[in-house]
């Protein structure tokens, strides 16, 4: 393997919070769909060598368009995604096999991660072997049991709202997949997958304009950050 950077985007969910007939991925923002502007994010990046999106099956055929209509280079293959997000994430891995030293996972509808935090976590992970993008938690956080009761208050101080992109070398990221594929366990990131391997996962700080578009409440403010933050960042 080289010491290039892959990226596999996952975009295979269908997203019912949003409310919406359209998979969010798809839905228009600032005249793209929300996944092209993703795209674009890590295209311009001199870093990435090669891009995997992970899409359903049903949108192969389009993301494909996309690919042409968008100009995006480093997008090499467009693959259907599995039954769970970490499914999808490991069809990723196997299309970037033997390609890429180091890989990064990343959120189809998380268009404005900021380049220089990018950087940071890629720099980190090559480091440490495993970093993520996160931000310090802002309100209290409660652990309520099923009958709806507080049951503890964590102390707010040691706790972090994970995001994406999140970096590791691709070995041992694949290794963490098959360990819980063997195992039959199911995590919420891909993380939480290394950490089973008792590998320690480093936490780079980045911004709270880094949101994972999910529900309708989300698009005003994607809105806004198209309008008075990415165009500052790019410029």
């Amino acid at each position: 393997m080289t010491d290039k950077l892959g990226v596999v985007v996952v975009a295979a969910g269908r997203g019912s919070r949003m409310r919406t007939q359209e998979s969010k991925q798809y839905l228009l923002l600032d005249g793209k769909p929300i996944l092209v502007h993703t795209l674009e994010l890590f295209d311009r990046l001199e870093a990435v060598s090669d891009v995997v999106l992970v899409t359903g099956a049903d949108d192969v055929e389009r993301c494909q368009g996309y690919v042409g209509t968008y100009g995006l280079r480093k997008v090499k293959r467009v693959i259907p995604g599995g039954k769970e997000r970490q499914d999808s994430v490991y069809q990723g891995l196997l299309a970037l096999d033997g390609s890429v030293r180091w890989v990064m996972v990343h959120d189809g509808v998380r268009p404005f991660a900021a380049r220089e935090h990018i950087a940071a976590c890629l720099d980190k992970a090559i480091e440490t072997e495993a970093a993520v993008l996160a931000v310090p938690v802002k309100d209290t956080i409660k652990i309520v049991d099923g009958e709806g009761l507080i049951q503890a208050t964590p102390d707010r101080r040691s706790l972090w709202a994970i995001q994406t992109p999140q970096a590791f070398r691709f070995s041992l990221l694949r290794e963490a997949h098959e360990r819980a594929r063997e195992e039959g366990f199911v995590g919420t990131d891909d993380a939480m997958l290394v950490e089973r391997l008792g590998v320690r996962v480093a936490v780079v700080e980045a911004d709270y304009y880094n949101i994972k578009i999910t529900t309708p409440e989300d698009l005003p403010w994607a809105e806004w950050i198209i309008r008075h933050v990415r165009g500052e960042r790019e410029s």
